[in-house]
């Protein structure tokens, strides 16, 4: 049996080990120096550094519900946690991917400010994706887009002009909502004859080179910006609010989500039997009605900005799924 003196020298020994157990606070702030510093090499867009605080905040709330103190979180404590994302949460395993890079990132920073020894989520893995990536593909054919962009006035007025010109771009061109809402004036590019639209998503900036007829489209909407007065500098936002309440402000990522879906309701094409649309769907079109047109996988690549030809090639697989289908081949009738 241990002495009455060894006793008192454990629990002291257990107290001042609970003493400089850095706090919560203090790991936030290592983690948010992180994120200035060295996510994208100092060059994190806002969106990614918000989701990042975001997850994390959501891990220390679970951590607060378990009594379970992040400082001391054990690889078991991490586990528990991704059950929880699994079975509580029922979050997508590309969402607990996600959440999983940020809580790693956390402990990354912490471990770097010598705050805690050990990283406890290095080797924990998201669940299989269990979804057909090509089942998340959702676009419109060819026709559909036609009837989605006469659902568009053409009065010349400047809300029509803007909607014409934001959801064409983003059905033919495929640009990220983020990066029409990002996009200022000043990213207008003249290369000859011929517009381009510079876009910053994904850590990466790349120029879009825009279609005759839409370069024409989008210059009549700023010169009717102009006709109302507005002076037109190359920090002016590209897209603007027209509501009462933002009017002239940058067009938020929700407003540009809501005139889409504003177009796809009225051509009753929201909605449809085994899909949903919605304004990333503008971009999957792109994509996939851009390899139908017999373009270029890479360039089509380049088009949408990924920096995997494997995630352009699933464009490619959903073409060819249903024309190529070996079972066509075979001579069988039913």
């Amino acid at each position: 049996m241990r002495s009455q003196k060894q006793v008192s020298s454990s629990r002291r020994k257990g107290k001042e080990r609970l003493a400089i157990l850095p706090t919560t606070e203090a790991m936030l702030e290592a983690f948010v120096a992180f994120l200035e510093l060295d996510v994208a090499a100092g060059d994190a867009a806002p969106d990614t550094v918000t989701t990042y605080l975001r997850r994390v905040n959501q891990y220390l709330n679970w951590c607060g519900e378990q009594k379970v103190n992040p400082a001391l979180a054990t690889e078991e404590d991490l586990k528990s946690y991704r059950r929880y994302l699994i079975g509580e949460k029922k979050l997508k395993s590309s969402t607990i991917a996600i959440t999983l890079v940020a809580v790693r990132r956390f402990y990354t920073s912490a471990v770097a400010r010598k705050l805690v020894k050990e990283n406890p989520v290095m080797g924990i893995k998201p669940p299989r994706e269990k979804v057909d990536a090509a089942e998340r593909i959702t676009f419109l054919e060819e026709e559909e887009l036609r009837y989605l962009l006469s659902m568009i006035p053409r009065d010349d007025s400047l809300e029509s002009l803007r909607d014409l010109a934001l959801v064409a771009i983003m059905a033919l061109q495929g640009p990220r909502t983020l990066e029409l809402h990002q996009a200022d004036f000043g990213d207008l590019i003249r290369s000859g004859k011929n517009w381009g639209l510079r876009v910053e998503g994904k850590g990466n900036i790349r120029t879009i080179p825009l279609r005759p007829d839409l370069a024409e489209v989008l210059w009549q909407y700023l010169e009717a910006r102009e006709a109302r007065g507005e002076i037109l500098t190359k920090k002016s936002p590209l897209f603007i609010s027209l509501s009462h309440k933002t009017h002239f402000q940058r067009l938020s990522r929700r407003g540009i989500r809501w005139i889409v879906d504003k177009y796809l309701e009225a051509a009753n094409l929201k909605h449809a039997s085994g899909r949903t649309l919605s304004a990333h769907s503008l971009r999957h079109t792109a994509g996939t009605l851009g390899i139908k047109g017999e373009g270029d996988l890479r360039q089509v690549q380049d088009l949408l900005g990924h920096s995997d030809l494997k995630t352009t090639a699933i464009y490619l697989h959903v073409r060819e799924r249903y024309t190529h289908n070996p079972a066509l081949n075979i001579d069988v009738e039913i």
